[in-house]
């Protein structure tokens, strides 16, 4: 169950800080279900882009996430910034931790890395064996737009990276719909006043799963859906929203 073939995106945490550290809009709905004075769990918590800030506001919170280097900068952060929080390097389909909490959540569209069906089971009983009874789930996972999926989406980005060099990426995004599997490949060229310093290149693969895929593996799983949005603005879902955002709870026995 392991995901270790899955983590090129993530080699540099400083560039991905420097990428995704500013987004907050995931933490509006786990605070609203966040308890104070019971541990919370956060399931790829990556460099603590929102565990810190749970620190921050007096909860107690553990991170998981698979990746050394992500926690490590994690770690650093958190120190530097003067809350202490735990932060254990854990494969999600097989935690161990000697807790339980109210709440988990895994945001960023972790969710899409766990590619098969047994890896999604694996990761929900996972999940459930850490939870109170009654214990809340909050995940993200990007909506299958068929359209969009559809076509091979090439495409060009360009930003300046942590070092303030340009970047220009070529993406070649290439959708399996047996596997229901995006196979994301990136090429990149680091320009430092104008001259070409560096040729890079990474992929990822992701699982889309549908709506009612997501209710069957829910319920099969001992959970119950409580509420879901199309985005973190709590949207309601529909066929072209970005995102589902499920928020659900351990089923009664």
């Amino acid at each position: 169950m392991k995901n270790e073939q899955n983590l090129e995106k993530y080699v540099d945490p400083e560039m991905y800080d420097h990428l995704y550290e500013g987004y907050q809009k995931d933490l509006s709905i786990i605070l609203k279900w966040a308890k104070p004075h019971q541990t919370i769990l956060e399931l790829a918590c990556g460099t603590g882009r929102l565990t810190i800030p749970m620190a921050q506001r007096g909860f107690e919170i553990i991170g998981v996430d698979l990746h050394e280097g992500m926690l490590a900068r994690a770690r650093q952060k958190a120190e530097e910034q003067g809350v202490t929080i735990e932060f254990i390097q854990q494969d999600c389909t097989q935690l161990n931790i000697p807790v339980k909490s109210s709440v988990a959540f895994m945001t960023g569209n972790s969710f899409q890395h766990f590619l098969t069906n047994e890896a999604q089971d694996a990761l929900m009983q996972s999940i459930r064996k850490h939870l109170e009874a009654g214990g809340i789930f909050i995940f993200d996972t990007r909506n299958p737009v068929l359209n969009e999926l559809a076509v091979v989406d090439e495409y060009e980005e360009k930003y300046l990276d942590k070092n303030g060099d340009q970047v220009i990426e070529s993406h070649r995004d290439v959708y399996d719909h047996l596997t229901q599997i995006l196979d994301s490949q990136t090429q990149r060229q680091i320009y430092r006043d104008g001259v070409l310093i560096a040729e890079e290149q990474d992929g990822i693969s992701l699982r889309y799963s549908f709506p009612q895929e997501m209710e069957r593996l829910l319920a099969a799983n001992g959970f119950e859906i409580v509420q879901v949005y199309g985005d973190w603005d709590e949207n309601e879902l529909q066929a072209d929203s970005v995102s589902m955002v499920y928020v659900c709870r351990v089923s009664p026995v």
